[in-house]
């Protein structure tokens, strides 16, 4: 699976003073830190096992070297912790950010969201999982459509990527960038 491209820049004030603060976490603090990024329990030990990371850059390309081994049984313990798209889980700060094109649907919309995650669930056995931010409802329906014609194993891949993308976004975030 491709990268997604990051703009987090090892020399940034931000990435650099949450870098520091990360590679100085207890191991049960960083682990969780990062399960926020990805709930894979392999994935989140071994980001946690990488510390110290010298740049926000290393922390991503170890991100990215974790995610080209891991088991479709690591991508659906991750997906597990997504809520659905337009249904943000409850007390999680990031859901109305990162779906704010769903969040701000309208009633039609949600309600095609809603059953379209049901048809998708029901095919796939897990949630539906696309990068969200930046997308409108719209969008994102149409992807949730396109993505119902898809094989098992295809879209399990085409999830599988959209879970790095998060996790890269949620890595900025924790790096303060």
């Amino acid at each position: 699976m491709p990268a997604a491209n990051v703009a987090t820049s090892p020399d940034s004030d931000a990435a650099r003073g949450g870098l520091v603060v990360l590679n100085s976490l207890d191991t049960a603090r960083a682990r969780q830190a990062f399960a926020g990024c990805c709930a894979s329990d392999r994935w989140a030990t071994e980001m946690e096992r990488g510390r110290p990371y010298p740049s926000a850059e290393a922390v991503i390309e170890r991100a990215d070297r974790i995610f080209d081994g891991l088991r479709p049984d690591d991508w659906l313990q991750a997906f597990g912790a997504h809520a659905r798209i337009g249904a943000p889980a409850p007390g999680d700060e990031r859901g109305g950010s990162e779906q704010a094109g769903a969040t701000s649907a309208s009633q039609q919309q949600r309600e095609a969201l809603r059953e379209g995650n049901e048809r998708y669930e029901a095919k796939f056995g897990h949630v539906f999982l696309i990068r969200a931010k930046g997308l409108d409802a719209t969008r994102m329906l149409s992807a949730l459509r396109e993505r119902l014609d898809n094989s098992p194993e295809r879209e399990l891949s085409i999830a599988a990527s959209q879970q790095r993308e998060i996790a890269h976004l949620r890595l900025e975030d924790l790096l303060g960038s």
